[in-house]
């Protein structure tokens, strides 16, 4: 089956009955699959979900109120902030969602949502880089770290809501200097995903990579990539004035949504303690939800201080950063 569907096709045909939700998904197919299927079972509604690599808020815009689409499922924050700002997503009012996801992690219009957190963190050599040595997010720029430094493409999400938080905290002309020297200090040019940052780390490439969080999770469960995430470990840096970059997975209900009540059924039950914890067990991201235990991997990384930095401001503040990131050539 292709990967642009996951599950059922949004065509397949179901009952008169039954009860569907259809689902656009920026998420990797594998990471939702164990959701789908606990929803599913628990409450009967079945769930339909396309994969949507890129442009999703264009999709949207130009289906209009013919879409067959009735939630988004996405990462990182400026990709919900775009999807809205489309003007493709209606106000949510639900006890459950108030009650169970922080302020901090939702829209004050409900507009959008956060399901899970991940950390923008370094990966470092267990052998080659002393504890404390990695402190801040700034100390990247420090000519020490010259030829030890991977990082994937400028231009991928995370690293560009990681350039926006750095904005946020010191403004565009240090930023400017910030990324100029985080380039200079790079072992090679940026490529691959963060897993490839760790692999690169393992084969004596470099001495620390910038990934997510759970990537780490992700190679420890694999046989063939646990030996690699094995010789890294998980620093948490600092803004010098704030706390641990963070990031958020979420979701929307879309204006068309042709199945709204079983919608926001789905909606509630992702931000459920049994949603939750299959996020948490299963893709080794942080719940949203207080008082979910972390799997037991990721609470052996440790605790951090969140950033304070509103997500939407950082959201924002991404053309700049885009601009800043091209200016400076960084993947050049």
């Amino acid at each position: 089956m292709r990967r642009l569907l996951l599950a059922l096709s949004l065509t397949t045909a179901l009952p008169a009955w039954a009860e569907e939700v259809n689902v656009y998904s920026h998420r990797q197919p594998e990471l939702i699959q164990p959701l789908v299927d606990a929803f599913t079972a628990e409450t009967g509604i079945a769930v339909n979900v396309a994969f949507v690599d890129k442009g999703m808020a264009e999709r949207l815009v130009a289906e209009g109120d013919r879409s067959p689409a009735d939630l988004i499922l996405t990462v990182d924050i400026a990709r919900l902030l775009q999807i809205v700002d489309a003007g493709v997503t209606q106000e949510v009012k639900s006890a459950v969602l108030d009650e169970n996801i922080p302020a901090a992690f939702r829209d004050e219009a409900n507009h959008w949502f956060g399901l899970t957190a991940r950390a923008r963190i370094v990966y470092a050599s267990k052998d080659r880089v002393a504890d404390g040595e990695v402190t801040t997010y700034e100390d990247l720029a420090d000519p020490k770290w010259k030829g030890r430094i991977c990082i994937r493409s400028g231009l991928n999400d995370y690293n560009v809501a990681l350039v926006s938080a750095m904005i946020a905290h010191h403004g565009e002309d240090y930023t400017k200097t910030w990324l100029e020297g985080v380039k200079a200090n790079l072992a090679k040019k940026p490529d691959g995903g963060d897993r490839d940052q760790v692999k690169s780390i393992a084969a004596g490439e470099c001495d620390i990579g910038i990934g997510n969080t759970y990537y780490i999770g992700q190679m420890m469960n694999d046989p063939e990539q646990r030996p690699a995430a094995e010789t890294v470990r998980i620093v948490f840096p600092t803004f010098e004035d704030g706390g641990t970059h963070l990031n958020i997975s979420g979701v929307a209900m879309t204006k068309a949504a042709p199945n709204h009540d079983a919608a926001l059924k789905f909606m509630e039950w992702l931000a459920s303690d049994e949603a939750q914890k299959i996020y948490a067990e299963t893709n080794n991201e942080y719940p949203v939800e207080p008082g979910v235990e972390r799997s037991a991997l990721v609470a052996s990384w440790g605790d951090f201080t969140p950033d304070s930095k509103s997500l939407t401001e950082i959201a924002k503040l991404r053309p700049a950063a885009l601009k800043l990131i091209e200016t400076v050539n960084f993947d050049g």
